[in-house]
């Protein structure tokens, strides 16, 4: 994929239900949640893909989305089926995710790469390969790797909340900048943000 192509997938990574939906986790979820609320679609469950799926219009180019409603580490399955359904190669597709190697507040984008120790990435790369694009959020570490799992599996508190919903209005916006302006315009504005505030 060269940094003109823009994707013809956004895959938000997250568990389903009520007792997930606003634990760190989920932040994939929410952005693709809010780019299908803000163009007025509404992602309807589709049994094939093992997911919930719709479409949108991004800088006037039409962008499919995708939650896979398997659990995280199942999430691979589901955006194969998918992108087998359109007949669309893993480079058209836009994998966000929350990543624990970021503080909260912070966004970053790469183009390939490995799982960092994220299991619904883990799974992707396992049915379609490393060559995707990767919309990483920032929701900090526990300190502990044994803390890991507890940890993403809740709530952060308001603070650090509040800093992760904020990057994802600045991600909303590097996606506008990846559509119209390619890949290394959308880093650049992204990796260039001044901080967060603490």
């Amino acid at each position: 994929m060269t940094a003109t192509e823009p994707p013809a997938v956004i895959v938000g990574l997250g568990n389903p239900g009520p007792e997930y939906e606003r634990t760190r986790h989920n932040a994939g979820y929410w952005l693709v949640d809010h780019l299908a609320s803000e163009c007025g679609e509404t992602l309807r469950p589709e049994a094939k893909f093992l997911g919930d799926a719709g479409q949108i219009s991004l800088v006037d180019r039409s962008v499919r989305l995708l939650k896979p409603s398997s659990f995280m580490n199942d999430s691979g399955q589901s955006v194969r089926r998918f992108i087998d359904f359109y007949k669309l190669e893993p480079e058209a597709v836009l994998v966000i995710h929350d990543d624990l190697d970021l503080p909260p507040g912070t966004v970053r984008l790469k183009l390939g790469g490995g799982h960092g120790g994220h299991n619904g990435l883990r799974d992707v790369i396992a049915h379609c390969g490393r060559d995707f694009l990767r919309l990483r959020i920032g929701i900090g570490h526990p300190g502990d790797k044994r803390q890991v799992t507890d940890y993403v599996l809740k709530q952060a508190p308001k603070g650090e909340h509040d800093l992760i919903v904020d990057s994802l209005m600045e991600a909303r916006k590097g996606l506008d900048v990846l559509m119209q302006d390619g890949l290394d315009r959308a880093q650049t504005y992204l990796h260039t943000a001044p901080p967060p505030d603490e």
